[in-house]
């Protein structure tokens, strides 16, 4: 079976790549958007690069030719000049469901966020929720997975965190009072390979997250603990209202980056009705694996 990745150089991306060889049943068509970007792919006789664009889906569908299954992983949190959420979050998935719709694939795969709903007054949940509604309403086989806060190595997520545990004088936003439920990135990628492989009917959109809830700074200190036993790290706080009252100045003037939205998105509690990790057929990582994991890269 042949998998095309669309965003295949992101954290997500470069993740289900790395684990190429652990699935020697399949092929992948990596999907970038520069020249530049496929040299960064890794080199797998399994791996195909190409370079796509999501102009229109007639030349998607070519770049793409050849795949069994779509992974749409493509996609902004931040805005810049040129580059806005309807442009990167709905039209674009508008064009890779026209495209997979040709190629006359097996399944589609949409990695959406915890939150995204259509009627949201927050901008970027509102893009996610209007591309799952596409995603919903092509007839294809498909399954949307609603993800939380990412960790796991080259996500943004991890990063931030381990930056913030080794920093003294950290602060998060808001005291990092804010709920979370980190996924380990391989959590996720084993529930792409899963439905890719089972390809049910119909649309099926999940909700799928870390194995705990925990506060941010919390996490913080957690992983400030594990790293150095010895820590006392306490997380001070960064005044949100006055954050947004600065980043919407600035963005305004930039016209695109850290935005109020942004800021939104962040500090939002990351609730789920329903853990869809046994539809999904993975067994969550504990979290406390999990940061060993980023602490040991």
């Amino acid at each position: 079976m042949k998998l095309a990745l669309t965003g295949a150089n992101s954290s997500v991306g470069m993740n289900l790549l790395a684990q190429a060889e652990q699935h020697p049943e399949l092929e992948f068509i990596a999907g970038v958007r520069s020249e530049s970007a496929l040299g960064l792919l890794p080199s797998s006789p399994q791996i195909e690069g190409r370079c796509i664009s999501y102009q229109e889906p007639e030349s998607l569908a070519q770049q793409l030719q050849g795949a069994d299954c779509v992974v749409h992983l493509a996609g902004i949190l931040i805005e810049s000049k040129t580059t806005k959420y309807q442009q990167a979050n709905v039209e674009a998935t508008r064009v890779v469901v026209e495209a997979a719709k040709r190629l006359g694939v097996k399944h589609l795969v949409f990695i959406s966020v915890v939150g995204a709903r259509a009627d949201s007054p927050n901008a970027y949940f509102r893009s996610k929720g209007e591309a799952e509604d596409i995603v919903a309403a092509s007839g294809l086989s498909a399954t949307i997975i609603r993800t939380p806060i990412l960790l796991g190595p080259g996500t943004a997520g991890a990063s931030a965190l381990v930056a913030a545990a080794k920093n003294p004088k950290a602060k998060a936003l808001g005291g990092g009072l804010y709920k979370m439920r980190p996924l380990d990135i391989d959590d996720l990628n084993a529930a792409i390979f899963n439905a890719c492989a089972r390809q049910q009917a119909g649309c099926a959109r999940y909700e799928l997250v870390g194995p705990e809830a925990i506060r941010y700074c919390d996490l913080i200190t957690a992983t400030a603990k594990m790293s150095d036993p010895a820590s006392t790290l306490e997380v001070g706080s960064i005044p949100i209202g006055f954050t947004k009252l600065m980043a919407g100045i600035t963005s305004t003037l930039r016209g695109g980056g850290f935005t109020p939205t942004v800021i939104d998105v962040i500090t939002q509690d990351e609730v789920v009705a329903h853990n869809a990790s046994a539809e999904l057929g993975v067994s969550l990582t504990p979290l406390t694996r999990t940061l060993e994991k980023i602490l040991e890269q």
